[in-house]
């Protein structure tokens, strides 16, 4: 069991550090994410540059990073999945191969560990990600609302220790808002469009 969990922390981390945002910015000549809005490396920062398709590429390699990292803990132990979704989690917002360590804030790796739990699930957090977001433009809130309530769908529609797994992210997810959480209490949160 120490074997297997020290792999899947192995995998997880490092699959979850990827620093796709750096990558895809270097690509596509967008700058450096660090000197750009809020400095992350996460997809809606490399929107920030402008570029959609930069944008999107980075939400889809932090996406499948996450989806392959829970993919691999599965054949390794299954019963470690909430030890590899942490992990993913912390490598995505804590890479060690960027300055300072500052990664970006999780949501699109979220959402690929939640497609390797259940794809319905997943399908439902874009719904109301996309139904908030349309509403008031501003990422941070509708990432903050839609992964919270992930827990209480699980426990309608999954079971009681997926819904544990979620509410474990969920923390994460809130510890790496907090800037943005402190911007909206302060109403100084910016819209992306």
């Amino acid at each position: 069991m120490i074997f297997e969990s020290l792999l899947v922390v192995y995998f997880s981390y490092l699959l979850g550090s990827i620093p796709s945002g750096v990558i895809i910015a270097k690509f596509f000549s967008l700058g450096e994410l660090n000197k750009i809005g809020s400095g992350n490396t996460g997809a809606t920062n490399v929107l920030r540059t402008g570029n959609y398709w930069g944008a999107g590429l980075t939400l889809i390699i932090d996406f499948f990073k996450a989806y392959i990292a829970i993919s691999i803990c599965i054949i390794i132990n299954g019963d470690l999945i909430i030890l590899s979704a942490c992990v993913i989690l912390l490598g995505h917002i804590f890479p060690v191969w960027v300055e300072n360590l500052k990664g970006g804030k999780g949501f699109a790796s979220f959402l690929g560990i939640l497609c390797a739990l259940n794809i319905t699930l997943m399908i439902l957090v874009c719904v109301v990600w996309l139904i908030i977001f349309f509403k008031n433009k501003i990422s941070s809130v509708s990432t903050l609302i839609s992964a919270n309530l992930s827990s209480f769908y699980s426990l309608i529609i999954l079971d009681l220790s997926t819904s544990l797994i979620l509410l474990f992210l969920n923390l994460i997810i809130i510890f790496s808002h907090q800037e943005n959480i402190k911007r909206l209490i302060k109403g100084t949160e910016g819209k992306i469009l």
